[in-house]
């Protein structure tokens, strides 16, 4: 089983470098790397360019235009020839280490996608806005949906590759998180959570999601709810 790990980057320079070094030493995993820059301006694509020649292995690839999570993704799932793909954000907010309890309960509990769930987990660091709006988004996924999630928003969703590079993903920014949600739910396919480990950070050390990416996606939700 081959494990695609996609990387959306933008504007972390101080934290590629070591987050690159942790997903390459899960080496028990055969997996790629595909690791895609939203235009970044803040002396990350140097570093990328660097990182590029000192792993060869890894697919390095580069946005002209800045459009958001969402799209960034949709670029990269587009490479993906995994047979799970997995996002894994650029920030150090979520550990790699994780990936072997997701890929063990994927083959022990017959599931078909598996969240990895900061609440059920240990989780430091999380503002109590983060926290709050977070488990709004998940009980309202949870009464549309009729499922018992605990974290929807988690960054850490194994998915099926061809399921992922089948997706026409609408959403641009953190919108991306429901509406993969939702349609994964449409899709019939069966979450498994597992606990694991997040550190957050605050904005002031790089966070970019706000309180009005919460707005919008709630209202994701309802519109791939009902709608699409």
């Amino acid at each position: 089983m081959k494990l695609s790990v996609v990387i959306p980057v933008y504007n972390e320079k101080n934290t590629i470098r070591t987050l690159l070094e942790k997903v390459k030493e899960i080496d028990d995993i055969e997996k790629e790397i595909i690791v895609v820059d939203d235009a970044s301006t803040d002396g990350t694509v140097d570093i990328l360019k660097q990182l590029e020649k000192e792993n060869p292995d890894v697919k390095f690839i580069y946005k002209e235009v800045n459009k958001g999570k969402g799209d960034t993704l949709r670029v990269g799932f587009s490479y993906t020839t995994g047979d799970y793909v997995i996002v894994q954000d650029a920030d150090l907010e979520y550990d790699p280490n994780d990936y072997r309890k997701l890929l063990r309960t994927l083959e022990e509990e017959k599931v078909d996608v598996v969240y990895g769930s900061r609440f059920s987990g240990n989780y430091e660091d999380m503002s109590n806005l983060h926290y709050m709006g977070n488990k709004i988004l998940t009980l309202v996924t949870n009464f549309l949906f009729g499922v018992l999630l605990t974290d929807m928003e988690t960054c850490y969703k194994l998915m099926p590759g061809d399921f992922v590079r089948k997706l026409e993903i609408r959403s641009s920014r953190f919108d991306f998180e429901p509406e993969i949600t939702a349609k994964i739910l449409k899709a019939g396919l069966r979450i498994k959570e597992v606990p694991i480990s997040y550190k957050g950070r605050s904005h002031s050390q790089g966070k970019k999601i706000t309180w009005k990416d919460g707005i919008g996606a709630l209202f994701t939700l309802i519109k791939f709810r009902f709608f699409n």
